[in-house]
């Protein structure tokens, strides 16, 4: 089993930053590909960046050019930098870590809020 705690978020206007950040604790060698999920209500949750354990990412549309996922293997926690932060980005942020050895396992963190004010 993998536990994943998310912490950083908070209250943040409208052009600025913020960092999350995920620590992974357990059988965290059979984590693989890492990555951070929003939801707001009313809508599904959606990718917004992941990172595979060789470092490679990929971003929501939406994030790019203003989001950084970047990995510590050594500390077993993955960050989402945050940068030109609009209101649409509140929403909880979810922690994922994928399986190496099921993809279709999937583990998850509790989430943290973030919301950017107008």
């Amino acid at each position: 089993q993998v536990q994943l705690e998310e912490s950083g978020g908070g209250l943040v206007q409208a052009g600025g930053s913020l960092r999350v950040s995920c620590v992974a604790s357990g059988s965290v060698s059979n984590i693989n590909t890492m990555g951070w999920y929003r939801q707001v209500p009313g809508k599904q949750r959606e990718l917004v960046a992941g990172i595979s354990s060789g470092g490679s990412t990929n971003y929501a549309d939406s994030v790019k050019g203003r989001f950084t996922i970047s990995r510590d293997n050594a500390k077993n926690t993955v960050y989402l930098q945050m940068y030109s932060l609009k209101p649409e980005d509140t929403g909880i942020y979810y922690c994922n870590a994928v399986s190496a050895r099921n993809s279709r396992v999937q583990y998850w963190g509790t989430g943290t809020l973030v919301t950017v004010s107008s």
